[in-house]
């Protein structure tokens, strides 16, 4: 039987990216949206298209019952759940002291705490997965290292918040089986600000890099990785 993944902000850009790749790997994919339904339903035609169920599930991932009802959407749509990728998550370019305390919020609640709600609510079915089981987490390239950051703040204390919820999660899944890791993208073909000048590389991620460092998470052979963070960067902050 095919393994289940649940994708949140699969619409469009990477979440799409991610739920195509998934796809094409075997996988079943409910695409997640808010507001975008019509993205969504284009999205979850690919992934028919390519041979796999797709189930449309939409929802406030910052709300922690309507992320428990999107894991629940996902299992009754797909017939379980096995690996859940969390991909929505705001971006904010500000100088911190003139953020307000609605976009602190809004910056932690959609890339952290959003991750904890689905994570909790999938949590049961993780477990009963055993090694199937697979978390990924879209980080940001050099989240986790002590760095001052003035105009992303909030955004980098979650992302960093990010990482250290993964190491956690992957050390409580890691007995079952189950991996937990994190994909960290630098600076990427959508991203709001795009400093190439700043990448050794002289050029931006494409979505198709950023979903192939999911999907090698993901698959099957990379069951004793765990705990790690994969930094699509192009050798940005080295």
């Amino acid at each position: 039987m095919a393994r289940r993944a649940l994708v949140t902000g699969a619409a469009r850009g990477i979440g799409r990216a991610i739920a195509l790749a998934l796809a094409g790997m075997g996988l079943d994919v409910a695409v997640h949206y808010r507001r975008s339904r019509a993205e969504a339903e284009a999205t979850a035609r690919e992934v028919q298209a390519l041979g796999r169920r797709a189930a449309l599930v939409q929802g406030d991932v910052t709300d922690p019952g309507e992320a428990r009802r999107l894991v629940e959407a996902t299992v009754r749509g797909l017939g379980g759940l096995e690996v859940l990728v969390h991909n929505v998550g705001d971006y904010l370019y500000k100088p911190l002291e003139s953020v307000t305390v609605a976009e602190w919020h809004r910056i932690l609640d959609t890339n952290l705490n959003a991750a904890f709600y689905l994570t909790q609510a999938a949590w049961p079915h993780l477990v009963g997965a055993r090694e199937a089981a697979r978390v990924v987490y879209l980080g940001y390239a050099g989240a986790g290292r002590m760095a001052a950051k003035p105009h992303i703040a909030p955004y980098f204390v979650a992302k960093t918040g990010v990482v250290l919820l993964a190491m956690a999660y992957a050390k409580r899944l890691a007995p079952y089986g189950g991996t937990v890791n994190v994909v960290a993208p630098g600076v990427a073909e959508n991203s709001v600000t795009q400093p190439v000048g700043e990448i050794p590389m002289g050029r931006v991620a494409h979505l198709s890099e950023v979903a192939r460092a999911v999907a090698f998470f993901v698959d099957g052979d990379s069951g004793y990785l765990t705990g790690q963070v994969l930094e699509v960067a192009g050798g940005w902050n080295l």
